[in-house]
């Protein structure tokens, strides 16, 4: 492990770890792993949030009271007991005690290293004269978590020691809870009984996976699964039970349950010991004796191939991510962005597109956006959610508020609320895929509807999504917003039904004229031209009665009145009606310096573009629950990261490549450590928000919200792809046009694109006077590939003009 003193934090030198060398100077840092049927958050200090699919999500790790369910929370509190993945350590010589990788006992390490990689997250911390690894990984199909302890003694003296892995399990049920060690399985088992009170919900959980285990691959010398007696009077940093020569073998009779083992150690200098563990939930015992069998059996098969079952599903793990083929890699001047771009960027995309944020009902919204990021990793996958999505279309064309992942799902939550947005979002991502793809014979498909037996093309029930788009407007020609559009805590806006969206109006003439585009394609001019048509009609309805002079407002409520304009003291501006406006043509060549400027003069901060401004500090009730959140968290004025992306991707579309770098840069931490213990943020995924309010709260502005899940990273790749390096595929070929900051004065990218592999050098040279495409080696007369075959490689330069420094 290599210490650098000087900074905060660092990739590795091959870009495949981000390592973070303290676990104060930013607290919150965090990761996360996950596989189909797992998640798990884990930061820097050994806090962990857990969840698996039962099919609806579960825990099996919770906090000392009983939680309510809810979703992953941005900002995610810890506390003391919070669930998390700890080791304690105790001298036999001399009684001192700490732990692993920070908490619980809260004691400096001489050296301290959070390692995050793609498929696993080491701490690496030397302490006391010991060497000490603590590794997870989780499984590539289970939800098992699969941890390795490495001791190794770096003194001169024989050392003896014991170790404590301490795992919490926390308030199971009030109903049922209680843990003992099982010594034929080797783990301690916590049992319980997910409390209900209604008979039928008794069938409906009767098979739920109701007991937490943590496995050991080596019997420990002793265990307790009982909390209380394990912390006693010492609490936390020093508990009662490592006073003791051994832990004392204590259940847990309707108490709260832990999982602790010991394990005592005399170790030569030198000398190194590797414990593995498996830690997640499960039906019965006979379902853990199958665990351990599968990660520390001795069966024929692991014997000959000399790999055993642990080993074997950390490689697997390893190999789910490692396989991924992201469409885009770039060499650029930007260290920073080329780490982000080329490791973790198709990471995080790939999290929403395989495990849809870990939910039975994503938003539609979301579920479309998540798998139009998808096309630049596994385009049949926006395919197959397309697919999935239009099936549950209603004949009228409007789409349902969340998309149900299988046959028992029901919509949840936010999804029992009506929004307006959902229909927009089809053609808007489905031109992503058909620019990836040229796959229009898609349009063709049939598909049923969710309330009628007969199928219709996949063109059609797009057509369908358009009227109702069209018909869902007021006598002004502005698209109705009931309880809510992209925005959903924007929840009494028009929750009597005469409310609009002057975004959603724009986002609809947006996705008009994206289908309108598509019908072009399919030789369908008088189609294409009455969407056009269409679209022209709901932006001169924004222009007409949103444009309030510098920039646009938000909307009008049930009442009549016009927000998100000068005239008010709090949400006088909103981004997305400007970002949208620049996209859907409503804002002409007169407006659009407006716009920048509005946004620049009260928008703009060091971490990102605002959301809103100034933020709520009070209830609106003609808005909504939006003006309740704390100013400048999520949807009250935080720099909104999804926002802030549809803003990204608006400047490339008007030509602004130096504001668009800028903006992108200011989703990442930049080298500055002050900035980056201001956020916090580990730069290995862009979280949904960083803290705004930056005029009023400029202390806690920059906090980043620790959450992953956001439709921000489909956008940033969209904007990259198509606009940064312009890129962008077509019926024709692969078009070249780049639109790279005015300070590069090169880059180079692979490009992966239908099949065929194009090295691309972008080089600004003197005496260019115009651009110049050349495809291995001859000069294409204009700036689109055509004549390609897949499985064939091709050298492409882009020479660019020299840009002015005037």
């Amino acid at each position: 492990m290599q210490q650098v003193t000087q900074q905060v934090m660092q990739p590795t030198a091959d870009g495949q770890r981000y390592q973070l060398f303290s676990p104060t100077a930013m607290p919150a840092a965090c990761s996360f792993l996950w596989n189909p049927q797992l998640l798990l958050q884990l930061n820097c200090r050994g806090f962990a949030t857990a969840q698996f699919m039962q099919p609806e999500p579960a825990k099996y790790a919770h906090a000392p009271v009983l939680e309510a369910k809810t979703f992953m929370q941005p900002e995610q509190p810890y506390f003391a007991h919070h669930p998390g993945r700890f080791v304690y350590f105790k001298d036999e010589q001399n009684g001192s005690i700490f732990s692993l990788p920070y908490e619980p006992a809260r004691q400096q390490a001489e050296q301290f290293c959070f390692s995050v990689g793609k498929s696993d997250v080491q701490w690496q911390v030397q302490q006391a004269g010991l060497a000490l690894n603590w590794q997870v990984s989780v499984s590539p199909d289970a939800p098992h978590e699969l941890w390795q302890l490495t001791v190794q003694n770096t003194g001169a003296q024989l050392r003896e020691i014991s170790i404590y892995p301490y795992f919490p399990v926390g308030y199971m049920s009030w109903m049922n809870q209680s843990g003992d060690f099982d010594a034929e399985l080797n783990a301690v088992v916590c049992q319980s009984v997910t409390p209900y009170q209604k008979y039928p919900d008794f069938y409906k959980q009767q098979f739920f996976k109701d007991q937490t285990f943590l496995l050991a691959e080596q019997p420990p010398i002793a265990w307790c699964a009982n909390q209380s007696l394990f912390e006693g009077e010492g609490g936390l940093q020093k508990p009662d039970a490592l006073l003791g020569a051994t832990l004392a073998n204590q259940p847990a009779h309707y108490q709260t349950p832990v999982c602790a083992m010991q394990y005592r150690l005399i170790l030569a200098p030198g000398e190194s010991r590797v414990f593995r563990f498996v830690f997640g939930p499960a039906y019965d015992k006979c379902e853990i004796a199958a665990v351990r069998q599968r990660y520390f059996g001795d069966s024929a098969a692991q014997a000959a191939s000399n790999t055993d079952g642990f080993t074997a599903a950390q490689q697997q793990a390893a190999a789910r991510l490692n396989e991924l083929n992201p469409c885009l890699q770039i060499n650029t001047p930007d260290e920073t962005l080329n780490n982000f771009v080329n490791h973790w960027l198709p990471r995080q995309q790939f999290y929403h597109g395989d495990s849809n944020r870990f939910t039975t009902d994503p938003q539609t919204r979301n579920y479309l956006q998540d798998h139009m990021g998808m096309c630049y990793l596994k385009p049949a996958s926006f395919r197959e959610a397309l697919r999935k999505a239009l099936s549950q279309q209603h004949a009228s064309g409007e789409m349902p508020d969340g998309i149900l992942l299988h046959h028992d799902a029901t919509l949840k939550y936010i999804n029992q609320v009506p929004h307006t947005d959902q229909c927009v979002w089809l053609p808007v991502c489905l031109s992503a895929y058909l620019a990836e793809t040229d796959d229009y014979a898609l349009l063709d498909e049939l598909l049923p509807f969710s309330n009628e037996a007969s199928t219709q093309t996949v063109f059609e029930h797009l057509k369908r999504a358009m009227t109702w788009l069209v018909l869902k407007k007021d006598p002004r020609g502005l698209n109705y917003i009931e309880q809510g559009d992209w925005c959903d805590p924007m929840n009494m806006v028009g929750f009597q039904g005469r409310g609009v969206s002057g975004w959603l109006s724009l986002a609809s003439a947006y996705a008009l004229n994206c289908f309108a585009e598509i019908c072009q394609q399919r030789d369908l001019p008088e189609l294409a031209t009455h969407y056009q048509q269409q679209a022209a009609q709901f932006n001169l309805a924004v222009n007409s009665q949103l444009w309030d002079g510098n920039w646009y407002g938000r909307g009008i409520t049930d009442d009549g009145r016009v927000f998100g304009v000068s005239a008010e003291t709090e949400g006088r501006i909103y981004l997305n009606p400007q970002s949208w406006a620049m996209l859907s043509g409503a804002a002409d060549a007169s407006k659009i310096p407006l716009l920048l400027n509005a946004i620049q003069q009260h928008l703009q901060t060091p971490y990102g573009v605002q959301m809103l401004a100034p933020a709520y500090t009070r209830m609106v009730q003609d808005i909504g629950r939006l003006t309740q959140k704390f100013p400048g968290s999520a949807e009250n004025g935080s720099v909104y990261n999804h926002a802030v992306a549809f803003y990204l991707y608006a400047l490339y579309q008007i030509g602004e490549p130096d504001l668009a770098c800028t903006l992108l840069k200011q989703m990442l931490p930049s080298d500055d450590v002050a900035e980056q213990k201001q956020r916090g943020q580990l730069p290995v995924f862009i979280p949904n928000y960083y803290r705004g309010a930056y005029q009023t709260l400029p202390g806690t502005a920059g906090r980043s919200s620790q959450l992953f899940n956001t439709g921000t990273v489909a956008w940033v790749y969209r904007a990259l792809v198509e606009g940064m390096f312009g890129v962008k595929g077509c019926a024709d070929g692969l078009r070249v046009e780049p639109q790279l900051p005015s300070q590069w004065p090169a880059a180079s990218i692979v490009r992966l694109f239908r099949g065929a592999r194009f090295d691309i050098q972008f080089r600004r040279e003197e005496g260019i006077a115009a651009p110049q495409l050349w495809l291995d080696r001859a000069l294409l007369p204009d700036f689109m590939i055509r004549d390609f075959h897949a499985g064939q490689s091709y050298q492409v330069t882009l020479l660019l003009p020299l840009v002015s420094r005037s």
